[in-house]
């Protein structure tokens, strides 16, 4: 059955069939191999569904297209701009920083590329940056959206895992900042290098004005990351608070949401969440299949064989799942490889919670890599340029991830520190 279930996984995959539903092609043609009832499926892609914490997504969805509409996201780029928009190289510096302050609302690494890259990517252009190098460098600062918490992927492993959606929001600043950190170190030495970004200061708010005008926009972290780590309310209900302070500021404050605004953006974002279900719905079978057909028990027991040490482990775990990200979309590969490759880690002494900031911050590299990386084509869609293009510019941001995943992978301090602090309380 499990040979089956892959080969036809395989060649959907092969036929640009949809992720979702190449899943769900295999998992029936799996069942159909078995002779189970169909009804099983339906009880078991309710199942997959039937979860409180996944009603997050769909609010925190909204909420990212409310702030992108709202104001919110221009307000946001003024004040990064005035913190490191006054230095050679500030510009692309403001893009990485923006992404970090957009990523702790929206949990959407897409969503952040198309609210921040419509305001910065023609900016970047202005001041004499390649097309190609704003729109490799906005699809790479996006990827915060999935490592910065709240974060859609992070729910999704909690979830699939049964780990602490909570500790997993909380181990998450540092390896977001690790990144961040980086990426703005990066493109700073790059713009010396290249002489680009010498007027990037013109039009420069002062800090005091810009964060007079962005003080709404920047209260929004605060409230919801601070109402989850003070106990005030879960994730979940954060999600639903997101939404409404969005509204707030957006539509009351700003006064930049209309009627018509707001249609248009539910209708995006219950397209968006539909999307996500159905392939959470898909995966939850295809897992309860191969869970069934003991294969994460036998690939466990193979690792174990061929990987007898955890470092050996993280290592091959590591090229595995930056190759399966570019092929299969993040969501999908989280819920269907978490429930069998945790068992395994643990099996390893590796904590689950490390563990998933790996999961995710490698199977995010995927998001900005050919031939499927979301990330890409959203931000060539916007710089209007063919994928193509922006290739050479993308090999040394994902050498740099590829770097800080290596440090976050053997260096466990970086995720668990804050953690281990917030939770021995």
């Amino acid at each position: 059955m499990s040979f089956v279930m892959i080969s036809t996984m395989a060649l959907c995959f092969a036929l640009s069939v949809s992720v979702a539903v190449s899943i769900g092609l295999a998992s029936i043609a799996g069942m159909q191999m078995n002779n189970a009832h169909m009804l099983i499926s339906v009880k078991e892609m309710f199942n997959s569904l039937n979860k409180f914490p996944l009603a997050a997504i769909p609010f925190f969805i909204l909420a990212g297209n409310i702030m992108e509409t709202g104001g919110i996201s221009r307000r946001l780029v003024e004040f990064a701009k005035s913190v490191v928009g006054g230095v050679q190289g500030g510009l692309p510096m403001t893009c990485v920083l923006t992404c970090m302050i957009f990523a702790a609302v929206s949990g959407s690494s897409v969503a952040t590329t198309f609210a921040i890259g419509a305001i910065l990517i023609p900016a970047l252009v202005k001041h004499g940056y390649p097309k190609p190098y704003a729109a490799a460098l906005q699809a790479t600062s996006a990827e915060l959206g999935v490592v910065i918490p709240p974060s859609i992927p992070m729910i999704l492993f909690g979830v699939a895992a049964e780990v602490s959606i909570g500790e997993l929001f909380i181990a998450g600043f540092g390896p977001g900042v690790l990144i961040g950190g980086s990426l703005m170190l990066f493109v700073y030495l790059h713009s010396k290098w290249k002489g680009w970004g010498k007027e990037d200061g013109d039009g420069r708010m002062g800090i005091v004005k810009a964060t007079w005008q962005a003080g709404f926009a920047l209260f929004m972290p605060v409230i919801i990351l601070g109402g989850i780590y003070g106990g005030i309310f879960t994730p979940t209900e954060a999600s639903a608070v997101a939404v409404f302070y969005a509204l707030l500021v957006g539509g009351v404050i700003y006064r930049e949401i209309s009627l018509a605004d707001l249609a248009r953006i539910l209708k995006k974002s219950v397209m968006s969440s539909a999307v996500i279900m159905f392939i959470i719905a898909n995966a939850g079978l295809f897992a309860f299949l191969i869970t069934r057909a003991g294969v994460p028990d036998a690939i466990g027991h193979w690792l174990e064989e061929v990987l007898r040490s955890p470092a050996m482990f993280l290592l091959g775990i590591n090229v595995a799942l930056f190759f399966i990200g570019m092929f299969i979309e993040t969501s999908a590969a989280i819920l269907v490889l978490a429930p069998i490759l945790v068992p395994v880690a643990v099996h390893f002494g590796i904590d689950p919670i490390h563990f998933g900031l790996i999961m995710v911050v490698n199977l995010a590299l995927g998001m900005i890599t050919p031939p499927f990386g979301v990330n890409l084509f959203a931000a060539c869609t916007v710089a209007r340029i063919s994928l193509d293009r922006i290739i050479v510019h993308l090999i040394p941001f994902v050498l740099v991830i590829l770097a800080c995943l290596m440090i976050i992978t053997y260096v466990p301090s970086v995720s668990l520190t804050l953690r281990d602090i917030v939770y021995a309380r």
